[in-house]
């Protein structure tokens, strides 16, 4: 089975969805699993992870009862405040559903030192207790700081989303390369390969820069912890869906895509 383990489902509305600007405006409708269905068909792709994209328990909800519509979302990563002191009542209130695989923190907007917060901490101990998912989103200056969090709950499974979104079109960062090893000695961290079309300058599609990337992360998790991510539809500010697989596609062989592209994440997100 292969599975896209990072999209996102969203009914656009303009005040929330700020956050797509105006280079970003081909995106700024909705886009509902009766959209996507289609592209993993075309794709050989049998399902999908639907990850938050607001921060809410109404988005938690929504795609929950998306999941529980289409059979092709086998997974849904949403959102709980982790900071509330009633995290664990919320996180077992979502956890009857069986599609509910973790949560996700727009961790890139917030100040140094979040991640290491008593409270924030507090609602990690809560997920560990759960057996849920942690999905982390962060820019390369808060790779340090998502090492220590990672060391300190090392029976804890994370999963790094956009391999900490480098600057694609400035080449390999050396202060990136080597807190990406550093972050992969901890065994409980998984890597997905995914959002690298638009890290790049101007949305410019550039398939051979990506090579250095892949490089680096497989060098340091190893294809046995890589999960493919499209990233749609944010992805198609840059590039196809067809031409985001080929990225992953044209880079590893036949065996090593049976794990990135499905077998890691049926493992990491327990589908």
């Amino acid at each position: 089975m292969y599975i896209d383990s990072h999209q996102h489902f969203w009914k656009y509305n303009p005040d929330r969805d700020s956050w797509i600007v105006d280079d970003m405006k081909c995106i700024r409708r909705d886009f509902m699993p009766s959209d996507l269905k289609p592209v993993l068909e075309n794709n050989g792709m049998d399902g999908c992870v639907a990850i938050q994209a607001d921060q809410s328990e109404e988005e938690t909800i929504f795609l929950l009862k998306l999941a529980a519509q289409n059979y092709f979302i086998k997974g849904v990563v949403g959102w709980v405040d982790m900071q509330k002191h009633n995290v664990e009542e919320r996180l077992l209130n979502f956890s009857k559903y069986k599609k509910f695989k973790g949560v996700r923190h727009i961790l890139q907007a917030e100040p140094d030192g979040f991640m290491l917060k008593e409270e924030f901490q507090r609602g990690i101990k809560a997920l560990s207790k759960l057996g849920l998912t942690y999905d982390l989103l962060i820019k390369p200056h808060q790779l340090n700081e998502a090492i220590m969090l990672t060391t300190n709950f090392p029976n804890q499974k994370f999963v790094l989303d956009h391999i900490a979104k480098p600057a694609i079109s400035n080449g390999i960062d050396e202060n990136w390369e080597n807190q990406i090893k550093e972050l992969s000695k901890n065994k409980n961290v998984f890597c997905k390969v995914s959002g690298l079309v638009t890290e790049t300058d101007d949305f410019k599609l550039e398939p051979d820069n990506f090579k250095v990337f892949l490089e680096v992360v497989t060098s340091a998790f190893g294809t046995e912890r890589l999960l493919f991510g499209s990233d749609w539809p944010v992805c198609l500010v840059a590039a196809s869906y067809n031409e985001v697989l080929k990225i992953i596609t044209n880079y590893y062989d036949k065996q090593q895509l049976k794990m990135i592209l499905g077998g890691n994440a049926i493992r990491f997100y327990k589908i």
